[in-house]
């Protein structure tokens, strides 16, 4: 059993924390800016409140972090009451936000000097695999770390990578959100087409999900995309956030990604639409409308 903190109880973060303490068998505190939040969950879980990040990371083997972006990351980390001014020597900082690779090779360098390790490690699945604690977690930093810490992470993931150095994990999860970008949308224009075409959307996807047009976002949403559902996964202002992130770091490597920034484009016409809360498959709503 570790002595764990966990930092940010949103809808990824409330059931990972869960997942420390009940599976995992960590002693845990957490911290949320909404305070209710966090007595709801040690009222459902156990573990300990506290009132600060600083608060929360005090005396701790293992810290993890789960907000919204930078600019929060910066603020439960080096700013005030911040975690980082209480990590003891020796522990380990474990950020599950996706950010930049900027702030998390800042975060390490910050970390270094605190006589502490930083691991960026976002991570993917959604909140139903946040819920069943089977997410994918890419992380950047130090092997030695990583080693350490995966034991613990291990808690909450189906699959735990080290991809490199600091800011490595962010890279590989901006890859992964490119990935599903164009998966989507062409998803969606196949449904679309589909159903202009007069076909059985449901006949056509049980023949070729099974070959190489197969993927986990037709299996998985195919169905309410035909139904015209579109509150089950990643909401729309959060993809549009991480697509943002991506299109900033090809701006910075010179990497072309003209499918990506187009992509984006048809996201912010959901948004539009009033669909900012809808899930990402919701680029079928966007044709259809």
């Amino acid at each position: 059993m570790a002595s764990v903190a966990f930092l940010g109880l949103g809808v990824m973060g409330y059931p990972m924390a869960g997942h420390l303490r009940n599976k995992g068998g960590h002693d845990v505190t957490v911290y949320n800016r909404t305070k209710a939040k966090a007595e709801q969950w040690v009222a459902q879980h156990g573990g300990k409140l506290a009132l600060t990040p600083a608060e929360a990371a005090a005396g701790k083997d293992f810290v993890f972090s789960c907000v919204g972006n930078d600019d929060d990351l910066r603020s439960v980390t080096t700013g005030a009451n911040g975690a980082f001014a209480a990590m003891k020597k020796g522990s380990i900082f474990i950020d599950n936000t996706t950010a930049s690779a900027e702030v998390a090779r800042e975060l390490d360098e910050a970390a270094r000097k605190g006589g502490f390790s930083f691991l960026d490690a976002p991570v993917s699945g959604g909140q139903a695999g946040a819920e069943n604690g089977v997410l994918t977690v890419m992380a950047g930093g130090e092997q030695a770390a990583f080693d350490k810490a995966r034991p613990v992470i291990d808690a909450y993931a189906r699959m735990v990578g080290l991809m490199g150095p600091a800011g490595a994990g962010q890279l590989t999860k901006m890859i992964n959100q490119i990935a599903i970008a164009g998966l989507v949308q062409g998803l969606a224009e196949g449904i679309h087409f589909g159903k202009k075409a007069g076909l059985d959307i449901e006949k056509v996807i049980e023949v070729i999900s099974k070959g190489a047009a197969g993927s986990w976002q037709m299996e998985n949403r195919h169905k309410t995309m035909n139904a015209g559902k579109y509150d089950f996964g990643f909401a729309v202002d959060w993809m549009r956030k991480d697509l943002g992130i991506c299109l900033a770091e090809a701006n910075r490597n010179g990497a072309k990604l003209p499918v990506t920034a187009l992509i984006d484009q048809f996201y912010k016409d959901v948004q539009d639409m009033g669909g900012k809360r809808w899930d990402t498959s919701s680029l079928l709503a966007r044709l259809e409308k």
